[in-house]
C-alpha cells in the first residue's frame, strides 16, 4: 500500500437524521439546543401493562420521498425505512450528484443493533395464530439487520463497499469508524455511514423492562431520561436513524462540497467483562478513547468536547465518568461533556450516528448541546456536563463515545477542518 493512501483525509459532508425531535438535521439541532425533549407516553401500542410506558417515538413519519415506489415501501421494516430515509437526507444535505459520480467508489455502511423487530413480532403472531403457510415471503429480508444498508445501495445504485455493523448501542459509531478506515485505505471515495433502530414494540419494551434497564418515571416523561443525575433510574427507548456522508478530501474538494468537520481517529475495544455491565471503572471505555486519540495523533489536552454515551443508567454513567478521568487526568475538569440522550432517548444502534451528527454541528457552530434534566448531580459524576443550557464555546476537537451490550466500545475523534 502506498504511504499516501494512509494519509488520505476523510471529511463529513452530509448529515441525515430522523428522530423524535426532527426529521432532518435542522429541526433536530434547533430542538437540542433549546433543551426540548422528545419523550412522551407510548402511542404505538397500549403500554399500560408495562413497567416503562414512555419512549421517544418518531411521529408523522412519511418515508415515501426516499423510496422508489409505494410497493417497495410495503416490503420494508420500519428500521429500514428510517435508515433509507436518513441516507436520503444525508445525500440531499451533501449536495453529492450521483448522476455524475462514480458509484463503484461510493459505499454504504448502515447498521442496526436489533434489526426488524416490528416484522419479527408481527410475523411471529401470524405463525402462532394462522400457521407457517401464512408467513410473508418477505419476512426474512424485512427483519435481517443488514437490509437498510442493502436497500439504500440498491435504490441509489451505490456499488462500493457495503455491509452492516451490529454491535448493540455501539453499532453506528462502529459503522462510521469502519467507513473512515475504508476511505483511508483507498477502498472508497465516499461512504454513507450510520445506523437505524425501531424497537418501540411490545417485544422490545417488554424485553428491556424484564432486564430492569429502563426508567419507570412514567408520570414525568419529559424528565425521565436524566444522564448523570442522582435520581436517574434507567434509560428511555428512542427510535430513528442517523447517516453521515464521509468523503475523501480530494473527492469533496473536486465538487466544491461544504465540509462540516474532519474525522481523524477511531477507537474500537472490548470490555470482555459481562453481557450487559461495563468493565469496572470504565477500563474498556478508557482504552477505546485512548485508541481514538492515538490514531488521530492528538494529545488529550487538545479535546474540547465529549459527546458522552451517557444513557441515564446508574452504573453506566459512573463508569464513563471514571473512564474520562482516567484518560484526561487534570484536563477532564476543563472538558465540556454532555449527553443528548435526555432529549432523544436512547436510540440503541442509531444513537452514535445521531450523536456524531450533533458533534459535527457543534464543531461547525461552536455550540455545545446541553445535558437536560441534570437537576441533582450524582457526586460520583462530577465533571462539567453542560447542564440545561447550550454553551457558546470554541469547539476544535470532539470525541463521540458509544458503548454496547456485549462489551463493545467505539469512539470517534473529529476536528475542525483546516486545509493543512
Amino acid at each position: 500500500m502506498a504511504s499516501n493512501e494512509l494519509e488520505r483525509r476523510v471529511v463529513v459532508t452530509g448529515l441525515g437524521v430522523i428522530s423524535s425531535l426532527g426529521h432532518s438535521i435542522a429541526p433536530l439541532w434547533e430542538n437540542i439546543l433549546a433543551g426540548r425533549c422528545g419523550i412522551d407516553r407510548i402511542t404505538a401500542f397500549d403500554p399500560a401493562q408495562y413497567d416503562c410506558q414512555i419512549a421517544a417515538e418518531v411521529r408523522d413519519f412519511n418515508p415515501g420521498p426516499a423510496f422508489p415506489s409505494p410497493k417497495e415501501l410495503k416490503r420494508t421494516d420500519r428500521f429500514s425505512q428510517f435508515g433509507v430515509y436518513a441516507g436520503h437526507q444525508a445525500l440531499l444535505d451533501s449536495g453529492l450528484d450521483l448522476a455524475t459520480a462514480n458509484r463503484d467508489e461510493i459505499g454504504v455502511y448502515i447498521g442496526s443493533g436489533i434489526g426488524g423487530l416490528h416484522t419479527t413480532e408481527e410475523q411471529h403472531s401470524v405463525l402462532i395464530e394462522r400457521g407457517p403457510g401464512r408467513l410473508s415471503p418477505f419476512m426474512i429480508p424485512m427483519l435481517i439487520s443488514n437490509m437498510a444498508s442493502g436497500l439504500f445501495s440498491m435504490y441509489y445504485k451505490l456499488r462500493g463497499p457495503n455491509f452492516a455493523t451490529c454491535s448493540a448501542c455501539a453499532t453506528s459509531t462502529h459503522a462510521i469508524g469502519e467507513a473512515w478506515r475504508a476511505i483511508k485505505m483507498g477502498d472508497a471515495s465516499a461512504i454513507f455511514a450510520g445506523g437505524s433502530e425501531a424497537t418501540i414494540v411490545r417485544m422490545g419494551i417488554g424485553g428491556f423492562c424484564a432486564m430492569r434497564a429502563m426508567s419507570t418515571r412514567n408520570a414525568e416523561p419529559q424528565r425521565s431520561s436524566r444522564p448523570f443525575d442522582k435520581e436517574r433510574d434507567g434509560f428511555v427507548m428512542g427510535e430513528g436513524a442517523g447517516v453521515l456522508v464521509l468523503e475523501e478530501l480530494g473527492h469533496a474538494r473536486a465538487r466544491g462540497a461544504r465540509i462540516y468537520c474532519e474525522i481523524v481517529g477511531y477507537g474500537n475495544t472490548a470490555d470482555a467483562n459481562h453481557m450487559t455491565a461495563p468493565s469496572p471503572e470504565g477500563e474498556g471505555a478508557a482504552r477505546c478513547m485512548r485508541m481514538a486519540l492515538r490514531s488521530a495523533r492528538l494529545d488529550p489536552t487538545q479535546v474540547s468536547y465529549i459527546n458522552a454515551h451517557g444513557t441515564s443508567t446508574p452504573q453506566g454513567d459512573i463508569c464513563e465518568t471514571q473512564a474520562i478521568k482516567t484518560v484526561f487526568g487534570e484536563h477532564a475538569r476543563k472538558l465540556a461533556v454532555s449527553s443528548t440522550k435526555g432529549a432523544t432517548g436512547h436510540m440503541l444502534g442509531a444513537a452514535g450516528a445521531i450523536e456524531m451528527a450533533l458533534c459535527a454541528k457543534a464543531i461547525q457552530t461552536d455550540l455545545i448541546p446541553p445535558t437536560i434534566n441534570l437537576e441533582n448531580p450524582d457526586p460520583e459524576c462530577d465533571l462539567d456536563y453542560v447542564p440545561h443550557t447550550a454553551r457558546q464555546q470554541r469547539v476544535d476537537v470532539v470525541l463521540n463515545n458509544s458503548f454496547g451490550f456485549g462489551g463493545h466500545n467505539a469512539t470517534i475523534a473529529a476536528r475542525k477542518f483546516t486545509e493543512v
